[in-house]
């Protein structure tokens, strides 16, 4: 199951890539600049949050281990 920061990389991956067409569009160099910051941003912000729950799990799985 993601995490919040997996949801909210998602997601601002996505705003970034709707800027960046919206800018590439209206010839708006700065809109499509920030669109890419936005999704690159949100690649870090998710990739974060994998680490988070893969790290969570292995420390779960550890505990489960322990109790057997």
């Amino acid at each position: 199951m993601w995490n919040q920061d997996e949801v909210k990389g998602a997601t601002k991956q996505v705003k970034g890539k709707t800027k960046e067409a919206i800018g590439r569009a209206a010839d708006d160099g700065e809109l499509e600049s920030e669109g890419e910051q936005d999704e690159a941003e949100g690649q870090l912000q998710q990739g974060a949050g994998q680490i988070r729950r893969h790290v969570g799990n292995a420390v779960k799985d550890i505990g489960n281990a322990i109790k057997r």
